[in-house]
């Protein structure tokens, strides 16, 4: 641990660390101690759903101010991977948590009330071993040719059916996954990753284009071929920016519209 700093402003945390080194950094301290905490959660130090230690715990574990440390928590609380629970403390997000349940789904209801129409139903068409096409490889940071699993999953609100989704997964981490157990899931999908298989996705980058419907997805949805539909293709990732899926959903927009809020 370095030398406490001398200056009020606390230009210089001591932020060194035994299981990660810190090059000079010029940007404001509370960002200097954001990138440590995020890189403890990396490193599962503190495993979602877990409580983490106090503001004045963090503060005097690095040596800056505990306003600091509140600083860097709410931003971390911004970006869905800390919750903060009033009288409890502060704990790491898990996808169970209501407000991070629909952050990664952005199909709104015309009501404009995500989750109104209650929890989605899914019904699991398959769930299967393959090999990874150059295309699916590429996306996952793998070679083409390893192992992948592949799902396809519809999901209905009130009955109708909404969107339908080709998932697919690396097979090295998800080992043990079937579509029993994808079926037997009552809760969101991302929560199962988290709690059976230690994968929490953290952030996902999406392409969006429109596409017509072909006779699978109009088989498979209830509608006509030709029909348009909104594409959405996402690369989900967990720490250290490490892709764990690749995911396309097509999304019917009759009833529903895609929603992002952007900062």
């Amino acid at each position: 641990m370095s030398p406490a700093p001398t200056s009020p402003t606390e230009a210089s945390p001591a932020v060194s660390d035994s299981r990660v080194s810190i090059a000079p950094s010029f940007s404001p301290l509370y960002q200097q101690i954001k990138g440590l905490l995020l890189n403890s959660l990396r490193l599962g130090e503190w495993k979602p759903g877990e409580v983490i230690p106090s503001e004045m715990e963090l503060a005097t574990r690095f040596r800056v101010s505990q306003g600091t440390v509140r600083k860097a928590i709410d931003d971390l609380a911004l970006e869905n991977l800390l919750v903060r629970r009033q009288g409890k403390g502060t704990f790491v997000a898990t996808h169970s948590e209501q407000q991070v349940q629909f952050r990664f789904l952005k199909l709104v209801p015309n009501n404009g009330n995500p989750g109104s129409e209650g929890p989605a139903h899914r019904d699991i068409i398959e769930c299967r071993r393959c090999s990874a096409s150059a295309e699916v490889a590429r996306a996952l940071a793998l070679r083409s040719g390893d192992a992948v699993l592949q799902a396809r999953r519809v999901l209905s609100f009130l009955g109708t059916p909404a969107i339908l989704e080709d998932i697919w997964l690396p097979a090295a981490p998800f080992q043990g996954l079937t579509a029993e157990r994808l079926t037997s899931c009552q809760g969101p999908m991302y929560a199962l990753f988290e709690t059976e298989f230690n994968v929490r996705m953290v952030r996902a980058d999406e392409k969006i284009r429109a596409e017509p419907a072909t006779e699978i997805h109009a088989q498979l949805l209830k509608i006509a071929v030709e029909t348009p539909l909104l594409s959405v293709e996402r690369i989900a990732y967990t720490y250290k920016d490490v892709p764990m899926e690749l995911r396309r959903g097509y999304y019917r927009t009759d009833t529903h519209y895609y929603h992002n809020r952007l900062s």
